[in-house]
């Protein structure tokens, strides 16, 4: 089952279907359909050792998106700013690993958008409850940053802005639902991007919440 509350999204493209957004940037409709359930469990698994969280953002402010990690280092932020580290500063320990499932799916996701070789080391796992939105932002701590940056959609759909280089770009509004993946990189890869506010609704799998991975070459 795609998701709940579809009606948002009547002209949803079909599962295996997929959609150029820009030069090295594609929408992979349905192709983590056949994974969700072991994604979600492994997302249980992952908050069970370090729990989700909402980080404060340089400038003091709280995050409305919860957030973990799993990798060889995880990404968050405090007043000293943003970065990745080895270590989870909540729990103290070293974050877990990054699922074989979570490894497989974002290389075929990378394949699939023309990135051969892909081998991301960190996920960030981002828990949106209803009213939860990701402000427009580029993805620039990260050493590489012709990489791809792989995000699978689970649970409640979700509107993606894909916007330009620069942040007074135009944004493209791109209708996302359980199982579709977006992977950008090589000149796309510092496009401004984020998620509209999360609406009202219920889905079979995650009830009242959308959750997203976020694989990146950290390091």
């Amino acid at each position: 089952m795609r998701g709940a509350n579809l009606a948002l999204f009547d002209d949803t493209p079909l599962a295996g279907t997929r959609e150029q957004l820009a030069p090295g940037a594609w929408v992979l409709h349905g192709l983590a359909l056949e994974h969700a359930d072991a994604l979600l469990r492994e997302i249980e698994s992952i908050a069970a050792r370090s729990p989700f969280r909402h980080l404060v953002t340089p400038g003091g402010k709280t995050m409305s998106v919860a957030m973990t990690n799993c990798g060889a280092v995880g990404w968050f932020s405090d007043r000293r700013g943003y970065r990745y580290a080895a270590i989870d500063p909540t729990t103290g320990k070293r974050w877990p690993l990054m699922p074989e499932a979570f490894f497989r799916l974002a290389r075929e996701a990378a394949r699939a958008a023309g990135f051969d070789e892909y081998a991301p080391d960190v996920c960030l796992i981002n828990r949106y409850e209803v009213g939860a939105r990701l402000t427009l932002h580029q993805d620039q701590d990260e050493r590489d940053r012709r990489a791809p940056i792989v995000s699978v959609s689970l649970g409640l759909p979700a509107t993606f802005l894909f916007g330009g280089l620069a942040r007074s770009k135009p944004q493209r509004r791109v209708p996302l639902v359980h199982g579709d993946v977006v992977a950008w990189g090589g000149p796309s890869r510092m496009r401004y991007h984020g998620v509209l506010p999360i609406k009202e609704g219920e889905h079979p799998q995650t009830g009242a919440r959308r959750y997203n991975l976020t694989f990146r070459v950290a390091r």
